[in-house]
């Protein structure tokens, strides 16, 4: 489907017709569905019309849109006539979103091999006023971008980032100081973004047993997802053992890691769009994108890829860029040259992913949907309970693009999309047949070009 104008009913009209009786056998499949309307169109009507049932709050403005859902899976005929109802003008399924993760997984066993010694040091520094694991912040990754020389030149940021992903940990010693308040989508609850509420009490209560200052006791080194590599302490390891984690648990507060690391003064809003699985519904995407831009953030990061346009995706993107706000998303990991979405819109970043010999991920995606890339293997995190965790994806490549956005914006607040994605060209140069943007991300080259723009 494409975007329209609410001004151009009648042709929207006809193209949606169009392109839903196209799509119909997709369409007549789900009983879940996204209602777009003009302004005044009462969706009372059409609900009682059609027996549908209307989940609260629909998204405005502009227009308004509905998550709705049916007894049973709408016919052909009925989607082809719901579709041409007056005032309605977009008429698609509340699609499953997906969490990008790195695949396969013989990255971590391999990682099990290659990891020892970083992990093997439990020394502990200072970091904006947080004791971290050394190797968090003395990472090759941190290295390669050029993170420490940046920040003694330019600062730390200070601009609200926010991380649309499944939660945080708010307790993570690491993140003292570093949050706002957000909201959990999934549970329409402003209270329950932590992550470790998706968890069995006794698994929550075994990975906040240990925090930074007791790593001497985290001596395990386990690859317990597709993408993660995580160092535990025995007690933790056994009670995991044979149990395992939700498959996306702890992404949302590896991605915040992440842009804490690259802008430890930002303040991060953790919005939970996301179940532990990994998956979200297009509807309570959208409405993340827009609580991001109406509670003050100034980038928004989405570590996810969906492999097709939808109209209220477009629209949320649409209202955040149009206000002002940047957007990053990660170009996904299946390997091939491929458009995803959010990163295929119009004014949105997106990253890919490289090695730390600037040569692209084999998992990465590439093509005109990857704007720009950095480092996406073997980075250092932070993992709920006070842990700490090496992964791999394009989901951590675009959270230390969002933590140099946010640098950026805080440098210069009313900069652009164009500002921004011209001070990632500063970068370092890539090998064009890649095809994953110009440059990959190096902070300081960027930050320099930013205020001192070459000729």
């Amino acid at each position: 489907m494409i975007a329209r104008s609410y001004l151009a009913k009648p042709l929207a009209g006809y193209c949606l017709l169009l392109s839903l009786l196209t799509a119909s056998p997709v369409l007549a499949g789900d009983s879940k569905y996204i209602i777009g309307t003009t302004p005044g169109t009462p969706i009372s009507s059409l609900a009682a019309k059609y027996q549908l049932s209307v989940a609260t709050p629909p998204i405005t403005p502009p227009g308004n849109f509905y998550s709705v859902s049916a007894t049973t899976p709408l016919s052909a005929g009925d989607i082809a006539k719901l579709a041409s109802e007056p005032g309605v003008v977009d008429l698609e399924p509340n699609a499953t979103v997906s969490s990008t993760e790195a695949g396969p997984s013989a990255q971590s066993s391999l990682a099990l091999q290659g990891l020892g010694d970083v992990f093997s040091t439990r020394a502990t520094v200072q970091y904006y006023g947080s004791a971290v694991l050394a190797t968090y912040v003395n990472q090759p990754g941190t290295q390669m971008i050029e993170l420490g020389a940046a920040q003694s030149s330019f600062g730390a940021g200070s601009a609200v980032i926010a991380v649309i992903d499944t939660g945080v940990d708010p307790d993570h010693p690491a993140l003292a100081g570093a949050l706002v308040p957000g909201y959990d989508f999934t549970r329409n609850s402003p209270d329950s973004v932590s992550e470790l509420l998706d968890l069995p009490d006794a698994v929550a209560g075994a990975l906040q047993q240990s925090t930074v200052e007791l790593l001497d006791a985290k001596q395990f080194v386990v690859a317990l997802q597709q993408s993660t590599v995580e160092i535990l302490d025995q007690s933790t390891v056994e009670l995991l053992d044979g149990t395992g984690l939700p498959s996306a648990f702890g992404h949302g507060t590896m991605v915040a890691g992440l842009i804490h690391l690259v802008s430890p003064g930002a303040r991060i809003m953790p919005l939970k769009a996301f179940h532990a699985d990994g998956t979200a519904s297009i509807y309570d995407v959208a409405r993340a994108i827009r609580y991001a831009v109406d509670n003050g953030a100034d980038v928004i990061s989405m570590s996810f890829a969906y492999p097709a346009s939808s109209p209220v995706l477009q629209a949320a993107i649409a209202y955040a860029t149009g206000n002002g706000v940047l957007c990053v998303a990660s170009a996904g990991n299946e390997g091939t040259e491929t458009v995803m979405y959010p990163a295929g819109y119009r004014r949105v970043i997106g990253v890919g992913s490289v090695n730390f010999s600037d040569v692209i991920s084999p998992f990465s995606n590439s093509g005109s949907s990857v704007h720009t890339s950095a480092p996406g293997e073997a980075l250092v995190t932070l993992f709920p309970g006070g842990n700490y965790a090496a992964v791999w994806g394009t989901s951590f490549s675009s959270a230390l693009v969002a933590g140099a956005a946010g640098i950026m914006k805080s440098i210069r607040p009313n900069l652009d999309y164009g500002d921004v994605q011209n001070a990632l060209n500063a970068g370092v140069r890539l090998d064009p047949a890649m095809e994953i943007g110009r440059a990959r991300l190096d902070l300081l080259l960027s930050l320099t070009e930013l205020l001192e723009p070459s000729e």
